[in-house]
């Protein structure tokens, strides 16, 4: 895989020409800039720029101004080759500020091993319904010890609306939910997108994680996808370079509250 030839492709495809990614939001190009303004209660942001030293600093107030005035929270989706190279300091000297950063890691699906499957005692379940929601839900919040309510929302109007491009499972062991995982198919591309994937602290280390890795890869090349592309932690990042997956940038969220 030619990483600078795969960089600029996933640049073109899924940031300057991407589609909105939920029912009701929309994209919008204004300049050097592309952005999404998602629903009422949805994601908005800046997910593409192509700025340099003269133009990004009324590029930002701009879309400051911009989202201010629609009342909105928004992020910039900023990629440590984005241009100018201080656009992170710039940010934050606008008001924005930085959540944590995470690797750009991207596998050509042929490439990717068809793992060892899954221990025993451990099958894998379908997300089909609002009940089987809040099963990965479960998952989510005992792998990262958080609470999913914010997720909730997002994964029913999937659920809903995007059955074609969306494709969830909770991995069970007996009754007990203990990895939840999402692949998200973005017509038009190359490319298709890992989401979670996260393990209950008990079940870790085991492979739940790599098999469900490799049931996606299956699922996407069906569809005839070429790519996986992962926002990873700094946790699933070893694991996924021994999958196949190089890390090609760092994506570094940087918010704006009204």
């Amino acid at each position: 895989m030619d990483t600078s030839d795969v960089l600029a492709l996933f640049d073109r495809q899924m940031r300057r020409d991407t589609l909105a990614d939920a029912p009701g939001a929309r994209i919008e190009r204004v300049g050097k800039v592309v952005r999404q303004v998602g629903a009422k209660g949805g994601w908005s942001a800046v997910v593409w720029s192509g700025l340099d030293q003269a133009t990004a600093r009324s590029a930002i107030a701009e879309q400051v101004r911009y989202f201010t005035e629609l009342g909105r929270e928004f992020e910039w989706k900023h990629y440590s080759h984005d241009q100018p190279e201080n656009l992170g300091e710039l940010l934050l000297a606008a008001g924005f500020e930085a959540e944590p950063d995470e690797a750009l890691m991207i596998a050509r699906i042929a490439d990717v091993p068809d793992g060892d499957g899954l221990p025993e005692g451990v099958r894998l379940h379908p997300v089909t319904t609002p009940a089987d929601v809040e099963l990965m839900l479960s998952a989510h919040e005992g792998a990262f010890e958080t609470t999913a309510d914010w997720l909730r929302p997002s994964l029913l109007d999937m659920l809903v609306e995007s059955p074609g491009t969306v494709s969830m499972v909770v991995a069970m062991a007996d009754d007990m939910p203990v990895c939840g995982a999402r692949l998200e198919l973005h017509p038009g591309t190359e490319f298709a997108s890992l989401w979670g994937g996260g393990t209950v602290p008990a079940w870790r280390g085991r492979g739940i994680y790599r098999a469900l890795v490799a049931h996606r890869a299956k699922i996407a090349a069906k569809h005839g996808y070429r790519y996986l592309q992962v926002d990873a932690s700094d946790e699933s990042r070893p694991i996924l370079q021994r999958l196949g997956f190089a890390a090609l940038s760092t994506t570094t969220p940087y918010v704006h509250k009204p």
